[in-house]
């Protein structure tokens, strides 16, 4: 009865890799499905997981993610491990690209988020290379530098 692009209750955002954007200059992006157990997605929709630390590796010709901690629910009757790697659903060509990236011009390919779409868990992956120190000092100092304006600007609106 769902039409194709209709919002449905619970779609959106789940989880974000704040620290992807940090450590790395994020490049190509694609969007994947994930293969889940039951108990996953009912973490997933509480909102609850982890993906600090999480990557993709092609293998066999095949997309997996790994190291996305998705805690284990208490009381599933087929539980499932917290860190286990779980398979990406990609087009051929894109695992393609994946692969010659991460091979040839010594990217990564790391995951940048996980959201419903549709009802459907989906992820969002993106070629990345390795950010340089004084690249990462001068973020932190951007960052602090709006945080001061921002703040500056909402004193003098109060007084």
């Amino acid at each position: 009865m769902s039409k194709e692009g209709e919002k449905r209750a619970g779609d959106g955002l789940v989880l974000r890799n704040k620290r992807a954007g940090f450590e790395y200059e994020l490049g190509e992006r694609f969007e994947a499905g994930i293969v889940l157990s039951g108990s996953e997605v009912k973490i997933l929709r509480s909102r609850a997981g982890d993906l600090s630390d999480a990557w993709v590796a092609i293998e066999n010709g095949e997309a997996f993610l790994h190291g996305m901690n998705i805690p284990i629910l208490s009381g599933a009757a087929f539980g499932h491990l917290a860190k286990r790697k779980r398979k990406l659903l990609l087009h051929a060509r894109e695992i393609a690209a994946l692969a010659q990236a991460t091979q040839r011009e010594g990217m990564t390919a790391v995951a940048v988020s996980v959201y419903f779409k549709s009802g459907r868990v989906k992820v969002e992956v993106a070629l990345a290379r390795g950010k340089k120190q004084h690249d990462k000092r001068h973020a932190l100092r951007e960052r602090e530098a709006s945080r001061d304006t921002a703040a500056e600007m909402a004193r003098v609106r109060r007084g």
